[in-house]
């Protein structure tokens, strides 16, 4: 199994090879299970053990080793010498009179410095190179299209040149055929007027041949000749047919049409630093915070849906967006004063705030909140992305060939939309900037489905470091890809599972430590994995049947629970 795209196998210790992981010895750098704590700190009782939870791994900070002496770690930094040193070499006179840091403030600094240039590869560098490599892309596009169209327009051209000739063609052999016809007939007059002659010459020939041969001399005085008439021969006539007087084609390719010069430039300043893009990483890293070891509900909301509830999104803090197995979309508020103190301990109706009807009047097959705050959704059944604005519904994409499922908006505003084929053999994801299409993401580098189940039942999201994360509960999977694509891991759940089931992944969600949440409809649990695909713990919290998942912005998790129809604002970050 490829350990880079593979990350759901179970972490076991590395003293047994049996049991699995719970704790994490920051100096030796060894993973434990809690009964091999103690064997593993008795190995090597001159190293000063420092066990933690698992969650909390590499976070004890490991001095580095000191140059001159082995023995010692170097806790302060010479910032002359740029050097780590230890005690003994502060004691010395090696490095009297040199300005000395403590050594985490050094790696503090470092750290800060790293992150801003990490930041800035992130948020402005990679960014840029990604908007180059997109519009090379779409000029190259644009190119294609552009002498596609050259090569129409000069066929066509071809074709009503062809056209003309064919026409110009039957026309001069029509009039051929007519000159032809016409000389023919005057010939053909001519010769009868010749036959005529030629018998009367030859009925005077036979009267005199008679006469001749008779002695009835009565008959030689009654023939009548006709011979000076015939010495008087008739006009020749003589036709001079039509000559064709084709015009030279060295000239063709003037008077057809010719192609222009073309050229590439290059300027050296066309491209300038993307500073524009914002995400969630934009400026400083957000605070570290750790896992609850006991994630707790906050409160319970009854949706009021007949049959079942689907989907959430957090338009604020406060104020939840949801769908079910109607029409309406929801808009809830979950905090709404006293009011709201009395609800949550009795685990009342949340407040409705408005409601919104879909353009079909059927239900949404997902709803999300823009980047500016508006409500947008999918409609499967007339094949529409729309948004709602001012409580009108703006179609902004419609599909042909392919029905728009679910749906999210990235840290940029772009819009990712996951499509099923006319025959649901085919599932991918296209990113639209508005109503254009930016990019389609469907295969691997061997040119293998990424989503090859065609489940309706997907969910998608994009992670603060850009990646995009997809739950397909047809191939029991989260599929994450990074921003330009390509397959980075796919996890498959985690054993032992709450309550033994395979791993049905539905909702879909991440926070701000870049963690990837995902709704186990079978094991009616959440689960916490790290952006690298490592599987961090479970959230249950009596959650049932659990469906759609958001979080807000301070890491508070919304989960829509399919049969009781209720919401539940669950807290699992400290």
């Amino acid at each position: 199994m490829d350990p880079r795209t593979s990350a759901q196998d179970v972490m076991r210790c590395d003293l047994c090879e049996t049991a699995v992981v719970e704790m994490h010895c920051d100096t030796c750098l060894v993973n434990l299970c809690k009964a091999c704590v103690g064997e593993h700190i008795s190995t090597d009782e001159s190293k000063d053990h420092k066990v933690v939870k698992f969650q909390a791994r590499k976070s004890t900070p490991l001095y580095p080793g000191c140059k001159s002496h082995s023995k010692d770690q170097s806790t302060m930094y010479c910032n002359q010498c740029d050097i780590p040193v230890c005690p003994k070499c502060i004691a010395s006179d090696q490095h009297l009179g040199h300005k000395l840091s403590e050594i985490l403030q050094v790696v503090d600094e470092r750290k800060n410095k790293i992150v801003n240039e990490q930041n800035e590869l992130n948020n402005m560098i990679y960014p840029t190179y990604q908007d180059i490599a997109s519009d090379i892309q779409n000029r190259m596009s644009q190119l294609e299209k552009e002498y596609g169209d050259l090569s129409t327009a000069i066929t066509k051209h071809g074709e009503d040149w062809h056209r003309e000739i064919d026409k110009l063609v039957q026309k001069l052999k029509a009039e051929v055929d007519e000159m032809k016809n016409t000389q023919l007939q005057t010939l053909q007059k001519h010769l009868d007027e010749i036959n005529k002659t030629m018998s009367d010459i030859k009925d005077e020939i036979d009267s005199i041949d008679l006469a001749e041969d008779s002695n009835n001399i009565s008959k030689l005085f009654s023939i009548t000749l006709n011979v000076d008439r015939h010495r008087n021969l008739p006009d020749k006539i003589t036709p001079s047919p039509l000559k064709f007087n084709p015009e030279k084609i060295q000239e063709l390719s003037k008077l057809f049409g010719t192609l222009s010069s073309s050229s590439l430039t290059s300027d050296k300043h066309g491209y300038s630093m993307k500073t524009t893009q914002k995400s969630p990483e934009a400026g400083s890293s957000p605070p570290v915070k750790q896992l609850l070891d006991e994630p707790e509900t906050v409160t319970t909301i009854d949706t009021g849906y007949q049959y079942y509830l689907y989907n959430v999104a957090c338009l604020s803090d406060e104020e939840i967006w949801t769908s079910g197995d109607d029409r309406t979309m929801k808009l809830y508020s979950i905090n709404q004063g006293s009011l709201f103190t009395i609800k949550r301990i009795f685990n009342l109706h949340g407040s409705l705030l408005k409601s919104i009807t879909t353009k079909s009047e059927k239900r949404p097959s997902d709803i999300a909140v823009t980047k500016s705050g508006d409500l947008t959704y999918t409609d499967d059944i007339d094949r529409t992305v729309n948004i709602v604005k001012n409580k009108k519904i703006e179609e902004v994409i419609r599909l042909q060939n392919w029905y728009p499922r679910n749906i999210c908006s990235t840290s940029s505003g772009d819009l990712l939309v996951i499509m099923d084929s006319n025959d649901y053999k085919q599932t991918k994801v296209v990113r639209y900037s508005g109503s254009t299409e930016k990019q389609t993401i469907q295969f691997d580098d061997k040119h293998n489905p990424l989503y090859p189940s065609s489940s309706t039942c997907m969910y998608i999201t994009e992670n603060r470091n850009l990646d995009i994360c997809v739950s397909d509960s047809g191939a029991k999977a989260v599929v994450v890809v990074n921003q330009a694509g390509k397959l980075r891991f796919r996890y498959t759940g985690h054993t032992p599972a709450p309550k033994n089931q395979p791993f049905n992944p539905l909702g879909i969600t991440t926070d701000s430590q870049s963690h990837i949440l995902t709704a186990d409809y079978n094991n009616d649990c959440v689960h916490i994995i790290d952006q690298d695909g490592q599987f961090l713990s479970y959230i249950d919290c009596g959650l049932s049947q659990p469906w759609g998942l958001c979080t807000d912005t301070n890491d508070n998790l919304f989960v829509a629970q399919l049969g009781n129809r209720k919401m539940k604002k669950i807290k699992y970050l400290q």
